[in-house]
């Protein structure tokens, strides 16, 4: 497909690098007993039903007998014990009603949040008799639904009650719930959308008490987000990472770059280094931009050409040969678990290896046949060099920086290779220049949350390396550093300014007192919503759904943290005070 490439082939000016705006903390809390506490067992319970329900054909609305029945078979599946019954059979008529919903206009569909997800004892939201007006304080996560689904064109409540779906269902006007709720509420409405047949889908909160309650967040945002014009489910995306990791076998690399010639020992050590370990995230996130754009415009799944394999394998080229770089240029001498390439073979050849796997990367992609790809990948090894030049000729005199710096680091390191995974995939999925303008400001996100969360577990003792053993350039230690006073304050700056990897219990010691972790995963959840409220202006429904996912895949899952009373004289408190400290407010 020809695309018009004059607007976003060309080299952009980088925008001066703002702070996103900050979004609730997400805390976990013990599930009730009757629902599953390890979220991986709920993700697997919710993957069997859906299975399930595709498998047998189930049609809703389902009756009592045909709920029971396959809530039993697929407890049993799952080898979990029956308490969880009543969680099971919400999930059956969620798979049932799926696709029903998907078909319904978002406009004709109603989002039933509870109350019990604010922060009561600063809530300054009033009430009428629907339920509570949300006043968007930023205090909890009320206010991202309520303006992502009304964006959407939902009808939104902040309400709790099966009154409330009864009335909304009579009127005629909603013809889809999705709703947020405990399970005993979600019981009562049952009744009531079986009798009317309307589509209804429910995520239940993981305790009942109306205290700091929690619930699958994620699940709520690909339910409020849910259209037939997504055709992610088509997409398997655990097949797709797996078919991508496969293309760096011996065998596959061959076939995609073609045979390494005996007698040539520096190809032969740069396919080694290749082949060898890395999660492939910048080569899976090409494929799946690729065949996002691909599946809109066809009605059977894409086929992952050999242009798109080639331009996989050169990123990942592009990937190992800064890996290469780095650990040469920052003295690492371990990557996955083994003995870094320059340890193992000498600085030197190592440096060779990783110059001519940039020289193959820009090879694939000149025989990938996108001439717009070779330039957005030159674009992006210019930026990624000009960032880590940043940082090494910070470490020939190492000074303490302010965060809005070192984030702006990482916007030029990490940032850039992602948005070269992305929109070199898009590149070949033909993509507009609108969406590699999208695909620009949510690589910038993606990239500087996926750093701060290097940092985090840099901090925890989670990563390859550690930063702050070694004083390197770390936003912990930079927040901590403008945190800290006294003694404190300078013993940061002394190490920073020292390079001295002496310390660090010290050092660790004095950023959990000021708090810079906690500040970190502030900026860490900050910028992931910045990623996903990037997408909002994608063309591409499945591309946009798509995207929303590869974060929750980066980046594991969160909760939705809130607090709530359902006492009704604490409820006719709240709204004088919610209405006056309201008032106050304006």
């Amino acid at each position: 497909m020809a695309t018009d490439t004059s607007s976003y082939a060309e080299p952009q000016v980088i925008p001066l690098l703002q702070l996103p705006v900050q979004v609730p903390r997400q805390t976990y809390r013990q599930a009730q007993s009757n629902i599953p506490d390890d979220k991986a067992v709920r993700v697997r319970l919710k993957q069997i039903t859906e299975e399930r329900v595709k498998r047998t054909g189930a049609v809703p609305p389902l009756t009592l007998d045909e709920l029971t029945e396959h809530t039993a078979a697929v407890l049993a599946e799952a080898g979990l014990d029956p308490i969880y019954g009543d969680y099971t059979s919400i999930l059956v008529s969620n798979a049932a009603w799926r696709d029903s919903l998907a078909r319904i206009p978002y406009e004709r569909r109603l989002l039933l949040i509870p109350k019990c997800l604010r922060v009561e004892e600063k809530c300054p939201a009033p009430f009428d008799e629907f339920g509570l007006l949300c006043k968007e304080c930023g205090l909890c996560s009320i206010q991202d639904l309520t303006v992502e689904a009304e964006r959407l064109g939902y009808a939104v409540l902040v309400a709790e009650g099966s009154a409330i779906v009864r009335s909304m269902i009579e009127t005629g006007k909603i013809e889809a719930i999705v709703g947020v709720s405990c399970i005993n509420v979600l019981e009562k409405c049952f009744p009531h959308m079986e009798a009317a047949a309307i589509p209804g889908v429910a995520i239940p909160l993981l305790q009942d008490d109306c205290v700091n309650t929690t619930v699958d967040l994620d699940w709520v945002w690909d339910l409020i987000h849910l259209t037939s014009d997504d055709k992610t489910y088509r997409l398997d995306l655990d097949a797709l990472k797996t078919r991508v990791r496969g293309w760096f076998a011996a065998g596959e690399l061959d076939a995609i770059m073609g045979p390494v010639d005996a007698d040539d020992a520096t190809a032969r050590i740069a396919r080694d280094y290749l082949e060898k370990g890395g999660k492939r995230w910048r080569p899976y996130l090409a494929a799946c931009a690729y065949m996002a754009l691909e599946t809109d415009r066809r009605d059977t799944e894409p086929e992952l050409t050999a242009a798109v394999r080639k331009a996989a394998v050169a990123i990942e080229c592009f990937h190992k040969a800064s890996l290469i770089h780095d650990d040469i240029e920052d003295g690492d001498e371990r990557r996955y678990d083994s003995p870094a390439l320059h340890a193992e073979v000498g600085v030197p050849v190592a440096l060779n290896a990783g110059d001519f796997l940039v020289g193959e990367g820009y090879r694939l992609l000149a025989e990938a046949g996108h001439p717009e790809a070779v330039a957005i990948a030159a674009e992006g090894h210019v930026t990624l060099s000009r960032g880590q030049g940043r940082e090494l000729l910070w470490a020939r005199d190492p000074q303490p920086l302010a965060s809005l710096q070192v984030l702006d680091i990482f916007r030029e390191k990490t940032a850039a290779a992602f948005e070269v995974a992305l929109r070199i995939g898009a590149v070949l999925g033909g993509a507009d220049a609108a969406t590699h303008d999208v695909l620009r400001k949510y690589s910038e996100s993606l990239g500087i949350a996926y750093q701060i969360k290097d940092d985090i577990d840099d901090f925890r003792g989670e990563a390859d390396s550690n930063d702050l053993d070694q004083v390197r350039l770390s936003l912990i230690l930079t927040i901590a550093h403008k945190r800290a006073e006294g003694a404190d304050r300078d013993r940061v700056a002394a190490a920073i300014r020292a390079g001295a990897p002496d310390g660090a219990d010290d050092l660790r010691g004095i950023a959990e007192r000021v708090g810079a972790l906690d500040k970190a995963e502030d900026l860490l959840a900050a910028y992931r919503e910045d990623a996903v409220r990037s997408l909002r202006f994608l063309a591409s429904p499945t591309l946009k759904g798509l995207m929303r996912r590869i974060v929750g895949k980066i980046f594991g899952e969160t909760l939705i943290e809130g607090y709530c009373s359902e006492f009704e004289t604490r409820n006719a408190a709240s709204r004088t005070a919610g209405a006056e400290a309201a008032a106050g407010s304006l």
